[in-house]
């Protein structure tokens, strides 16, 4: 017999490694799912819709005959797809009925260790909105900066090394610039906050948490006001490097070269900001593929005045790091980590 499971079990099970699916249809899942949840359909959208259709048309009767039949001649497949899984395994639908248990029964009959998540993704997601308005935030580094700063890398750099922190533009899947949804699948907000609530969970442990400093809307996705506001009221660590490094790391992460269409279209959203001058120096640039000067000219005439404009805290919040390259910034911040952590010792 399958046993039912909590979200907040779920979320145990998922931090201790057990394999959790999702299945639900591929467009369900693309959707939006539980972060790190394999889709694994017991019907392509194609017959989600026909035995939706059935359900409304003929009632449920025939409709759940019609799923039988679609069904049963996928099981062999079905069941080889979760043999090669680590037992026990999880399965998730939207609401925690038929689909789940169906699947949860099947399985266990086979003799497939095998839990449900009662009440599905929907039940998840009301547990996240829960603990996304309750759950305790450690404290915040922030680590700021204007455009091109390497904010990300170092950040990154932290999070290989072992400290905990939060990309917040990966959650989002958009960079939070004009330019930001190049070259990337953004998010919408549902899987935002699954990826936010898990990670301040995973951390609660931590003395802190590191974290990029960014608007309140990244992309598609909002900020949640109360993690805005903590984000606000935090340590600023303020990274300045050269405009040479700014621009080849801009270059690098960017690569406008790859992505040349896109970045005109983005850039016509934005140029009638600009002085007329400026705006014709980047159009031929552009023309030109002269993606240095591109850069150049966009953080000198667009993004450093708009950064100066938005981004003012007490002198007593704020940290500046000077570095001549990315590479020296990383070291400086590590620096900083080092006296705080042996300061909380």
């Amino acid at each position: 017999m399958f046993s039912d499971i909590s979200p907040a079990a779920l979320f145990t099970a998922k931090e201790q490694g057990q394999v959790v699916v999702d299945v639900r249809s591929p467009g369900e899942y693309q959707e939006a799912t539980i972060p790190g949840a394999i889709n694994i359909p017991l019907f392509s959208d194609a017959e989600r819709a026909e035995v939706g259709t059935l359900y409304k048309q003929a009632g449920p009767e025939q409709a759940k005959t019609r799923g039988l039949e679609l069904f049963s001649a996928k099981l062999p497949a079905f069941i080889a797809a979760f043999k090669q899984f680590e037992q026990p395994v999880t399965v998730f639908c939207w609401r925690g009925g038929m689909r789940s248990k169906t699947a949860a029964t099947v399985l266990d009959l086979m003799g497939l260790s095998v839990n449900r998540l009662a009440g599905g993704i929907r039940a998840y997601r009301d547990w996240i909105k829960t603990q996304l308005d309750t759950v305790p935030l450690p404290p915040f580094y922030v680590v700021n900066g204007h455009t091109g700063n390497g904010k990300t890398h170092i950040l990154h750099h932290l999070k290989d090394t072992g400290y905990p922190v939060i990309d917040l533009e990966a959650m989002a899947g958009h960079r939070g610039s004009i330019f930001g949804q190049i070259g990337r699948r953004a998010n919408n907000q549902r899987t935002f906050d699954f990826l936010l609530t898990e990670a301040l969970l995973r951390y609660q442990a931590e003395a802190f948490i590191l974290i990029e400093g960014e608007s309140q809307r990244i992309g598609n996705v909002l900020l949640p006001e109360r993690v805005y506001q903590h984000k606000e009221e935090s340590a600023q660590w303020f990274i300045q490097l050269p405009m040479e490094q700014r621009v080849a790391l801009i270059l690098g992460d960017y690569t406008p070269d790859v992505h040349h269409s896109a970045f005109i279209e983005a850039f016509q959203r934005i140029k009638r900001r600009m002085h007329t001058p400026v705006s014709a120096r980047i159009e031929k640039a552009f023309a030109d593929k002269a993606y240095h000067t591109v850069v150049e000219q966009l953080l000198t005439h667009y993004y450093d005045p708009r950064y100066k404009h938005s981004t003012r805290y007490p002198a007593q919040q704020s940290l500046v790091i000077t570095a001549h390259t990315i590479t020296e910034a990383i070291t400086h911040v590590e620096e900083i980590l080092e006296r705080i952590e042996h300061h909380l010792n």
